[in-house]
């Protein structure tokens, strides 16, 4: 078999659902959950239906988390689009039950994480997405995210020409965003190991609480050093 065959759909407890063995996406299961009180189940879990009959998830393990922690029953929130405010709901997901061979069950976990982060966004179109909105309750954007898209849009399309203010800028986090781990950019490079060994020590050479001030002390000196050079 080299791909996933679908089954069925169901609803399934989620303590007959087992959490794939090693998945690596951390997810951010508070703003799921906020996310299926606003709006409900909206997309089904996909579920490996195994040989012997375990049911292993393979996407929306967070989703099943999620679940999971809203617990039994009324939780009290209004029109929860989860327990529907039923004092008797349990726990159950809607699922989509495929067949398919260890290394697809991989494959399908592994390409469920990925693709979502390899995409990008349209900050203007989000903008105009979000403000048609009257609250950004369960979309996962926050009141500030909000503001931090409006603010980006609102930076120049041309960094200053004052390299030194641009640095201090930077160092004073004027250019940052509130929500850096969305909204800031991210270098992403594949290196030689001893490539990388170099970079970690000049790195750390330099002083900082964390690698980006690490990384300004370190542009800093290579700024000096061409200054110097060109003198």
């Amino acid at each position: 078999m080299t791909s996933a065959s679908y089954l069925r759909t169901a609803t399934i407890p989620v303590d007959q659902l087992t959490p794939y063995p090693g998945n690596a996406k951390r997810g951010d299961v508070p703003a799921i959950l906020a996310s299926l009180r606003k709006n409900g189940q909206y997309r089904g879990l996909v579920v490996r239906q195994k040989p012997d009959g375990t049911l292993v998830v393979l996407a929306g393990n967070h989703t099943r988390q999620a679940l999971a922690e809203h617990g039994r029953g009324d939780c009290g929130t209004e029109r929860c689009g989860v327990c529907r405010n039923d004092p008797a709901w349990t726990a159950a997901a809607r699922c989509d039950v495929v067949e398919c061979d260890d290394r697809t069950a991989l494959r399908i976990n592994l390409a469920d994480n990925r693709t979502s982060d390899l995409g990008t966004y349209d900050y203007a179109g989000l903008a105009e997405l979000l403000g048609t909105l009257g609250d950004v309750d369960g979309t996962g954007y926050s009141d500030q995210d909000v503001q931090d898209i409006t603010a980006l849009l609102a930076l120049p399309d041309e960094e200053p020409k004052d390299d030194s203010h641009h640095t201090k800028a930077l160092a004073d986090g004027d250019l940052d965003t509130g929500n850096p781990e969305v909204f800031n950019p991210v270098i992403q490079l594949r290196v030689p190991h001893a490539v990388f060994d170099r970079w970690r020590a000049a790195l750390d050479a330099h002083h900082g609480d964390d690698d980006t001030a690490k990384l300004l002390g370190l542009l800093d000196e290579v700024e000096a050093g061409r200054a110097k050079a060109a003198a």
